[in-house]
């Protein structure tokens, strides 16, 4: 005698699921998530089913009207589960069963729970795609908003964590804006290739009842639909670039918190937390921690981690759909939040942010300037690579009398090169260091203005 369970692949089996398994096998603890794009994938399932006369409209009236009372009961909250409900389509018809009646069976025809999970995905996936870009679009704004009432300030940039060469903290900043603007285009790419429709591919071969996939395709606001039903069920190439996505752009927003880690400590003392982006010790009452921006450097690694393990599952899959996929969804929810909560904290820190002028400005010094001291000799005439050697040698001087490199007399550089001469004075101006680099994307004020530009027409464009 078959099953009574109720499930939707019931028919064919005799007794019950072990109760380990049946635990094992469901998804209904995370898949809820999708309750809502599920009822709106059935109800353009169901005009679909309508047009291809396989429900009269009054079935299909009824079916949409029993759809509604069950996103009523899931939005309110009295939606009550069952054992046997193992996943949200599961769910999902057996309440509309009880609402309407054995109408609820008709739903399901031609369609499987293969293209069914997938349209659902992708559908919750658009939305979330929607919200992490305008979430990231703020932090970038914030930024730059920043970075464009800061412009005059000057503090130490630096390579390989040894001070290189003065720059415009609009500068530093600006770095970080730029690389978030790719990876905000880069979502906005994956938010096209998630928007392909997959229902209406059955199980494997596709819909044999004369189904109008354009239909479902404008009903549910698809830009396109898969071309082929097999790769349709399977693929999950765009949950892999989004978790890719996040990995990427939390990598970035983690550069950027180490950075700021590092610029809040009393050896730099460049910046200062708010106290709403800190916590204490519990222990040492001196202590600020940067726990905020902490937290936002171990999260590249937890959603790095989502990403491969996605792809670890995916590489060994043979065609069309596995339960092994049931596994993407729980990814895409947890990276979904963690880029949700570390956009928002990072916005919050950026523009809470306070900066300390008088250290950035002490934190410079002339040695900074040795590569202007080239550039001098450059302009004078002379080629660069002897430029170069010329002012090692001075900084080799100065070490060596134990003096500041802009202490050296004119007398002393002339040593090195006849070439020095009374406006080498004017190489020892940080300010005027950095406005020599007027070249686009350079650190002079005209170029940091130009930069600003640019990134605001980029976020314009992205927001078209």
């Amino acid at each position: 005698m078959a099953s009574e369970s109720g499930k939707l692949w019931g028919g064919r089996f005799v007794g019950a699921v072990d109760p380990i398994m049946e635990k094992f096998n469901s998804s209904i603890a995370y898949d809820r998530h999708l309750w809502e794009v599920d009822v709106q994938g059935s109800k353009a399932y169901s005009r679909g089913l309508e047009k291809a006369g396989l429900l009269t409209k009054a079935e299909m009236d009824q079916i949409l009207h029993g759809l509604d009372k069950v996103a009523e009961e899931w939005a309110q909250g009295p939606f009550k589960l069952t054992p046997n409900d193992e996943a949200i389509h599961t769910a999902n018809e057996r309440r509309l069963k009880e609402l309407i009646g054995e109408t609820a069976g008709k739903l399901h025809t031609g369609r499987s729970r293969n293209d069914q999970v997938v349209t659902d995905l992708r559908l919750w996936m658009r939305q979330t795609c929607s919200k992490l870009c305008a979430l990231l679009w703020e932090l970038i704004r914030t930024m730059v908003d920043r970075a464009e009432a800061e412009r005059d300030v000057l503090f130490p940039g630096y390579t390989h964590l040894q001070r290189a060469q003065p720059i415009r903290w609009s500068h530093w900043i600006l770095s970080h804006a730029v690389a978030l603007t790719r990876d905000s285009e880069r979502l906005l790419q994956v938010k096209k290739r998630v928007n392909v429709l997959p229902l209406g591919s059955g199980a494997i071969a596709g819909n044999p009842l004369g189904l109008d996939r354009e239909l479902l395709r404008a009903e549910l606001n698809f830009g396109a639909i898969t071309l082929n039903s097999m790769d349709a069920t399977s693929e999950r190439d765009f949950v892999a670039e989004f978790l890719f996505w996040a990995s990427l752009c939390t990598t970035h927003l983690s550069r950027m918190a180490e950075d700021l880690i590092l610029y809040g400590t009393k050896e730099f003392g460049f910046v200062q937390l708010s106290d709403a982006y800190s916590t204490g010790s519990s222990l040492m009452p001196q202590k600020k921690n940067p726990d905020s921006l902490e937290l936002i450097r171990s999260k590249a690694g937890r959603v790095f981690g989502r990403c491969a393990g996605l792809l670890m599952t995916l590489k060994g899959l043979p065609s069309t759909y596995n339960k092994d996929l049931q596994e993407d969804k729980e990814a895409v929810f947890e990276v979904s939040d963690t880029m949700s909560a570390v956009l928002q904290v990072a916005t919050g820190v950026i523009s809470t942010l306070q900066i300390h002028r008088e250290n950035m400005a002490q934190a410079l010094s002339p040695d900074m300037l040795a590569t202007d001291l080239a550039y001098y000799l450059v302009r004078k005439g002379m080629p660069f690579r002897q430029a170069h050697e010329a002012s090692g040698k001075a900084v080799f001087m100065a070490e060596t009398k134990g003096v500041a490199l802009n202490q050296l007399s004119l007398q002393e550089l002339q040593t090195i090169s006849p070439l020095f001469s009374g406006d080498v004075s004017h190489v020892w101006d940080y300010g005027h260091s950095v406005e020599q680099y007027t070249a686009l994307g350079g650190t002079a004020r005209a170029s940091v203005d130009w930069q600003i530009g640019q990134v605001r027409a980029l976020l314009q464009a992205q927001q078209a």
